[in-house]
């Protein structure tokens, strides 16, 4: 099976990495271990619209051309490898049927497996901080990051996917 991506599936991956970059640098919170915001948001709809290559490359992208044009801290490419496998847990997940189960079940997955085990891994890594200590301040970010993603993707998925599908 060959797979050719046409210029309306080029052009819109585009506008997600855009907006995944905006919500990324410009409308989350930053401190040097947390990180809260809908940058996510993008990348599920990708994944969703598209499956798991198109949403690991939004999630990816983003995060490279974010960091390089609008960095918050140093750049680190174990982020970048968080991030594309956020992708494709998301779509794995959420591309064929996004359930409410399903849906809890990817974010679950991101929360604890990406954001709090990898990312808390390459955050010590880059900093030289303890692991253990970062981890458990991380707990709170990933406890309610998981909820507000969970809500969103409620959201997205009853109300803007199926509007989103019909214009594809």
């Amino acid at each position: 099976m060959t797979y050719r991506m046409n210029v309306r599936t080029v052009t819109l991956l585009s506008v997600l990495i855009a907006m995944q970059i905006v919500l990324s640098r410009f409308l989350s919170i930053h401190t040097w271990n947390t990180k809260i915001g809908f940058s996510f948001v993008p990348v599920v709809v990708a994944a969703m619209l598209f499956g798991a290559l198109e949403a690991g490359v939004v999630a990816a992208f983003g995060d490279i051309i974010g960091a390089m044009m609008f960095p918050v801290g140093a750049y680190f490419p174990g982020f970048t490898l968080t991030a594309f496998f956020h992708g494709i847990v998301y779509a794995m997940l959420l591309k064929k049927k996004a359930s409410t189960g399903r849906i809890i079940l990817a974010v679950l997955i991101v929360q604890i497996a990406g954001s709090l085990f990898l990312n808390t891994y390459w955050i010590s890594v880059l900093y030289g901080s303890p692991y253990w200590p970062l981890f458990f301040t991380r707990i709170y970010q990933t406890f309610v990051m998981s909820f507000v993603q969970i809500a969103v993707i409620l959201v997205l998925n009853h109300n803007v996917i199926p509007r989103l599908k019909n214009v594809i």
